[in-house]
């Protein structure tokens, strides 16, 4: 599964957002904070076990925005 993860920089701090996951955002001061506490909410929300390995990756940037894909996928060992 591949996901879309939104983080927006302001004057105080990061907003990390995933969009297709209603109610999947966070806020910090840090922008690795950020995406780690909306990540955390991600795993919480889809019922994912440690067995499912997420990875993030830079997609590309958009005036005050960063655009990141996150992959899920099972570990198949």
């Amino acid at each position: 599964m591949v996901l879309e993860l939104i983080i927006h920089s302001g004057d105080d701090g990061y907003s990390a957002e995933i969009p297709s996951v209603k109610g999947c955002e966070s806020w910090a001061h840090e922008e690795a904070k950020a995406i780690e506490n909306v990540l955390e909410l991600l795993r919480f929300y889809l019922k994912l076990t440690p067995r499912h390995i997420v990875e993030v990756d830079y997609s590309r940037k958009i005036k005050n925005k960063k655009v990141l894909k996150v992959l899920i996928r099972a570990n198949e060992q």
